[in-house]
């Protein structure tokens, strides 16, 4: 399932170049975190995490992102709704990225692009 009430910033770029595209991952499954991460950086996007926490996020805030990658659920039973509601606070367009889809009806993830895991390559690359 995927929802697109946000758009990605556009260019003339095709959608497997993501050169200078600074991307905040938040995923706490180590496997899924790491293929995504090498996926993007493959298409040249710049990746800072992925963070399993709302901690480890916390400390990556300090670089500019262009967009947000996060699971709803994260490690220690934490959500990401504080970080989600901070991140849309900044302008930073978000991409929801979770297993369960319960929380499509949920007011913090409100605007954010929604996928489904597993995700495709196609699904996560912008078009």
């Amino acid at each position: 399932m995927a929802s697109s009430n946000e758009r990605l910033p556009t260019t003339d770029r095709s959608s497997d170049d993501l050169t200078g595209l600074d991307v905040l991952l938040v995923e706490d499954s180590w496997d899924v975190g790491q293929a995504v991460k090498a996926l993007l950086e493959l298409c040249g996007a710049t990746v800072a995490g992925p963070a399993a926490t709302i901690a480890d996020a916390e400390v990556l805030l300090a670089c500019h992102q262009d967009v947000a990658i996060i699971d709803l659920p994260l490690r220690g039973g934490e959500r990401s709704d504080s970080l989600i509601e901070r991140l849309r606070e900044q302008g930073v367009p978000i991409i929801m990225f979770s297993g369960s889809f319960e929380l499509a009806s949920l007011p913090s993830i409100e605007g954010a692009i929604i996928l489904e895991k597993p995700v495709s390559e196609a699904q996560l690359l912008p078009t």
